[in-house]
């Protein structure tokens, strides 16, 4: 098969999330023997901090000034395409779906920010990677957040026929290595800084570690504001490179997850920090929402806290019951949440869609 992605970028971790679910995925698409051309326009602020400069396995990046220039050859990669696929805050949204729309290949739209998407429908905000007519023109729409958002992206969207397509981990990126001196902690965070996330971050975290100073806690990403209400036992580390996240996360004997607002209340939204530090072998301690259990059992895979309290309690359980649950964690991501599976995920989806046309339909998530 080969697939086009017009998308926000795959060259540069900094500051967001979707580089890092790329590069697995259209890595595993490449071993599978399919080719990705992945179109991305060459901004600044990525080009600043830009730590992947070519695909792998015969998969194509294509890094372009305006679109209007790479406009003759985004009409041949599709023209040759099986399938062609945008992405939300794509900054070429507009003239990319034009692209895809007027083209024979399968036409997808991919919402990797579903949540948000929503919330700026609900608020009748313009929502810039999608056009006048909403999701109705595209044969089907993949959704990282699934639940109630795939019903919702038909109803106030359009869409037809919906799939949830989540994170994953890169079993050969993300794996269990020696620990750092200069990572070490107690409890390790990786994220960059959102407001939404903000309350939850302090509840389990910065008040956790202002109830144990002899404790050290480790934060890593990008964009925290120099108001952020540090501690003298936080240590930050203001962008951890993705060769570096496996370090990262085994140093601590415990690492975070917080979930954004609007992804938290939408539930089935696991961030793919998730399945990146299990795949690692690191215990996660997260926040909870509607549907973490069909990705992991709390208690047995998974620890969750709402409170500081629970965050405490957590960092003072014996170390074998820790890792205990840091190896089944392992074992389910490597069983269902690899980069791979969802590969075979999506190729799937595409080819069930070619096959059946455009029968409205949407695929849940169901519980486990």
């Amino acid at each position: 098969m080969r697939l086009v992605i017009f998308g926000l970028t795959i060259s540069s971790s900094w500051g967001n999330g979707h580089a890092t679910l790329w590069r697995g995925v259209i890595s595993a698409l490449g071993r599978a023997g399919h080719r990705v051309t992945f179109f991305e326009r060459d901004v600044p602020y990525y080009a600043a901090h830009r730590d992947l400069l070519s695909l792998s396995h015969g998969n194509e990046l294509r890094l372009y000034a305006s679109f209007e220039d790479v406009l003759p050859d985004a009409r041949r990669a599709v023209a040759e395409a099986d399938a062609a696929m945008v992405t939300s805050y794509c900054p070429d949204g507009g003239p990319a779906t034009e692209v895809v729309l007027g083209s024979r290949a399968l036409k997808v739209f991919y919402d990797l920010d579903t949540p948000v998407t929503l919330d700026r429908i609900d608020a009748g905000q313009s929502v810039g990677y999608i056009g006048p007519r909403g999701l109705v023109d595209f044969d089907c729409v993949l959704s990282y957040t699934g639940g109630e958002a795939l019903a919702q992206l038909q109803a106030k969207l359009g869409a037809r026929r919906v799939f949830p397509l989540y994170g994953s981990a890169d079993p050969e990126v993300h794996r269990p290595v020696a620990p750092r001196e200069e990572l070490r902690g107690d409890l390790s965070y990786l994220g960059t800084y959102a407001a939404d996330r903000q309350e939850a971050l302090s509840a389990l975290f910065l008040e956790a570690a202002r109830r144990l100073p002899d404790r050290r806690f480790v934060i890593g990403g990008s964009l925290y504001p120099e108001s952020f209400p540090w501690a003298p036992n936080i240590h930050y580390m203001r962008h951890v490179a993705p060769p570096d996240h496996p370090a990262f996360y085994c140093s601590s004997p415990l690492t975070l997850n917080v979930t954004r607002g609007a992804m938290a209340a939408m539930g089935y939204c696991p961030s793919g920090r998730l399945f990146e530090a299990a795949a690692c072998g690191t215990p996660i301690l997260s926040d909870g929402w509607e549907g973490l259990d069909r990705f992991f059992t709390p208690g047995k895979e998974i620890l969750v806290a709402r409170t500081t309290d629970e965050a405490v309690a957590a960092l003072s359980l014996p170390a074998g019951d820790v890792a205990a649950i840091a190896r089944a964690a392992r074992e389910r991501v490597l069983a269902e949440h690899s980069a791979a599976r969802r590969a075979e995920e999506l190729v799937a989806i595409l080819e069930s869609v070619g096959s059946v046309g455009s029968v409205d339909s949407v695929d849940r998530a169901p519980a486990r």
